[in-house]
């Protein structure tokens, strides 16, 4: 594939200053155009060292708004990133609706460093190359535009880059032993980049291949493809959003009507596992940090379901320090200028920690499915996204544990009519409750639908009948004990 890249391009000084003023002012034009649209741009500038991709990003960044542009390189990972699943790094940079973000050596170079180095197997670098793919799709399907260009350079090349870096005071610390050694290994690093680049590239989001010996042939070649992109972009028609609430449903057969709502516990029995199923959890829980593994616990189920009794019954057997409850509502600005998984992304718990979150990332195929907030395509597609989001949390050492709580019709309006009478338990219940309500046949058809779609083997939901609190706050501690004995 690299054989097709014509070595020896070069630009004049005359075409390069004779072009430059309508590339800037078309750069500048369509970052404005961008941030009127709402579109997010990732720019990811790779290629081997010494190939130019810092001087490339540092004349794409002059020639920019500043105003509406980022900068990120990867190299190297911080304790932070290294105590989360990898893609954490990634989501966490991504730039808000408007704006575009140069990746200097994106997602890709930790797969291709791994490989190259051996210490990812030819099927392990194979399937790092499937999961950037599913990533790549997931942010395009969000309307984020994904630009990739691979700078490349001949080995001779690549030789007198790197002898020259070495040369000057300023530069010379940008050549180290592994520089070296990718020199000396140059045949097998570019075949594993050419892999990289052939099975990555898509229609979405494909592969441009740059001759990087002459400088401002590099630089000018990028800012072109670049506007390039962003004008195709632009001149796509905007998607027309038609949100539409789900149908009415009489009666839904769902998975649901198979839990035991007669389930029972005794005030004894309770009283005394209640105690020992806490104290079992507290141990696990310290064993998390020693397993560089963290812990999300996530629960959803209807209003009233006892979500927060169980969260209560889990936080006292847990150090204060370990553990953050998040209660989801509806997003803020900053997070609908983002795709929607990115909020959830920055929530994930370092090594040891522990993440409670009440509604979760499966607001997308519940209440913005049956409310009519996304569309139809998004939230089939969210199964997918949801499922491709989860196995990374898993590979990332993240032990999920996902509860839907379920209470019957009859013990939903009695929780309701009991939060009415109570004085402290008034601020439980709104209008948009009993509205709620009124749609649970909606709710329960999509509910059973998530489940079904949505329980993986790395992943499964863990359905319990709440009509019984005691019943259903022991089910939760046994169940997250289960899973943390099965995953430490």
């Amino acid at each position: 594939m690299f054989e097709t890249v014509e070595l020896g391009r070069k630009l004049s000084k005359e075409d390069y200053e004779s072009g430059l003023s309508e590339l800037r002012t078309g750069l500048l034009k369509a970052q404005v155009q961008l941030d009127a649209a709402g579109v997010s741009v990732v720019v990811l500038l790779d290629g081997p060292d010494g190939a130019g991709v810092t001087e490339t990003a540092n004349q794409l960044y002059e020639w920019l708004d500043a105003r509406y542009l980022t900068s990120e390189a990867f190299a190297g990972t911080s304790d932070e990133e290294r105590e989360r699943p990898e893609f954490w790094r990634y989501f966490a940079r991504l730039p808000r609706a408007g704006r575009i973000s140069i990746f200097l050596r994106g997602w890709y170079a930790r797969a291709l460093e791994h490989a190259w180095s051996r210490r990812s197997t030819p099927a392990e670098f194979a399937y790092d190359l499937r999961r950037l793919a599913a990533l790549e799709q997931t942010l395009t399907e969000g309307d984020t535009l994904i630009v990739k260009l691979w700078l490349h350079v001949s080995k001779r090349q690549q030789k007198q880059r790197l002898r020259a870096l070495e040369r000057s005071r300023e530069t010379r610390f940008r050549v180290d032993e592994r520089s070296w050694k990718q020199h000396a290994d140059y045949r097998r690093f570019r075949s594993l980049a050419e892999q990289a680049v052939r099975e990555t590239s898509t229609g979405s989001s494909p592969w441009t291949l740059i001759e990087a010996e002459d400088e401002r042939y590099r630089n000018v070649t990028a800012a072109q493809k670049l506007l390039q992109e962003l004008t195709r972009k632009l001149a796509e028609p905007r998607p027309e959003r038609k949100p539409v609430p789900e149908a009415q449903i009489e009666n839904p057969d769902t998975i649901l009507d198979t839990l035991d709502f007669k389930a029972r516990v005794d005030r004894a029995v309770y009283e005394k596992e209640l105690p020992e199923y806490q104290a079992r959890l507290s141990r696990l829980a310290r064993k998390l940090a020693r397993r560089k593994q963290s812990l999300i616990l996530l629960f959803e189920g209807p209003d009233a379901a006892g979500k927060g009794g169980a969260i209560r019954r889990v936080i006292r057997a847990l150090d204060a320090r370990q553990y953050r409850i998040i209660p989801i509502s509806a997003p803020n600005e900053e997070e609908r200028a983002h795709h929607y998984l990115w909020r959830f992304w920055l929530q994930v718990p370092r090594h040891g920690r522990i993440t409670i979150s009440d509604r979760s990332w499966y607001g997308r195929v519940l209440v913005e499915r049956v409310e009519g907030f996304a569309t139809r395509e998004e939230w089939m597609r969210a199964y997918a996204e949801i499922n491709d989001f989860e196995r990374e949390l898993a590979d990332g050492g993240v032990v999920l544990v996902k509860f839907w709580l379920h209470v019957s019709a009859e013990e939903q309006l009695k929780r309701f009519e009991e939060r009415e009478r109570e004085p402290w338990k008034q601020h439980k219940i709104t209008a948009e409750d009993y509205r709620n309500r009124r749609r649970s046949n909606q709710y329960e058809a999509a509910a059973s639908e998530m489940i079904a779609r949505n329980s993986t083997e790395y992943a499964p939901f863990n359905m319990i009948a709440a009509d019984d609190k005691r019943h259903a706050r022991l089910e939760v501690l046994r169940t997250i004990c289960e899973h943390l004995d099965a995953a430490l």
